[in-house]
């Protein structure tokens, strides 16, 4: 496990500017979806490297997540360490099992002490337990863990538990992101609804496509509440072990909500993966290629991520 105050050893061409037109459209980006050390997943670099190596590509804001544990005090610590991070870095807390699942106080520290997103159950997900297999291609721990139980959000009778109208109101008070994590359809339709009906405005389904198993006609369906997507690079970058889908995919979606319900996040900082930033050159290139306009690039890498973090 890479040490969030240590250098890591950089590919030297990881921001390499061979492409002045990508790098234009770079500046200002912001990436919601970062996965930085300390983590029990095997990590390529440390929450300071990640916001070194955004900032020198212009990026003006990042989210870092764990599954496992709230990197809020991460932020601070290594923050306080060096003197300021250079660009805005925020986190929030998954609400899995290592953290007591649908737990009402975890969301309260997370946001006292400025956390930006709340993301519901992902490992801890019954959705993610009953799909996780090696066709995922999720990491595994260095060390062994015990094995994880589904974390619940629906009573017997499909209606949202107690505790999750609690998050959702702190979610609201705070007007933070809540994110569905990796909850199945059934799962994920009630708390969207749920939240929507309290005036949340910040609702984000990440990859709906991986684990969730949302179609397209669904995600237009959850667009007309507000909902955005997040499209993550690491499963469009041919160079990353969680590489499933070309392109074309990812226009259908878009296509499917609209390019203002549309946002890109990398979803990288795993061992053997490309950075954050080498994804983000490869793949906007690639929407270039298809002809997706500058415009619509920058409202899903830059507007769409930056109004929903306020940077």
């Amino acid at each position: 496990m890479i040490d969030a105050t240590d250098d890591v050893e950089f590919d030297p061409d990881f921001d390499a500017v061979g492409d002045p037109e990508v790098s234009e459209l770079l500046t200002g980006a912001v990436d919601l979806h970062v996965h930085p050390a300390p983590s029990p997943f095997p990590r390529r670099l440390g929450l300071l490297q990640a916001a070194r190596q955004a900032h020198s590509a212009g990026f003006k804001g990042l989210i870092v997540k764990s599954h496992h544990h709230s990197m809020v005090t991460d932020v601070l610590a290594v923050s306080d360490a060096v003197g300021g991070l250079p660009i805005p870095v925020y986190s929030g807390v998954a609400l899995n099992n290592q953290v007591g699942g649908i737990n009402p106080s975890a969301v309260e520290l997370a946001l006292n002490l400025g956390g930006r997103i709340i993301w519901f159950p992902t490992i801890s997900s019954d959705q993610h337990i009953c799909v996780h297999n090696e066709e995922l291609k999720f990491p595994r721990t260095a060390k062994p863990f015990r094995k994880d139980t589904p974390t619940p959000v629906l009573d017997e009778n499909g209606a949202v538990l107690p505790e999750v109208h609690d998050v959702l109101d702190l979610i609201k008070d705070a007007d933070a992101i809540l994110s569905g994590g990796h909850m199945g359809v059934g799962e994920l339709d009630a708390v969207i609804r749920a939240a929507a009906a309290k005036g949340i405005e910040k609702i984000i389904v990440s990859h709906p496509n991986f684990v969730i198993g949302a179609v397209p006609e669904l995600c237009r369906e959850w667009a007309g509440l507000g909902v955005k997507f997040e499209h993550e690079l690491c499963m469009y970058d041919d160079r990353s072990s969680f590489y499933h889908w070309e392109l074309d995919t990812m226009l259908e979606y878009i296509k499917a909500t609209g390019v203002e319900h549309s946002l890109i996040g990398s979803d990288l900082g795993q061992l053997n993966n490309p950075l954050p930033v080498q994804a983000y050159r490869r793949i906007v290139r690639g929407l270039l290629d298809l002809g997706v306009g500058h415009d619509d690039i920058r409202t899903m890498i830059s507007t769409n991520p930056g109004e929903l973090l306020g940077v």
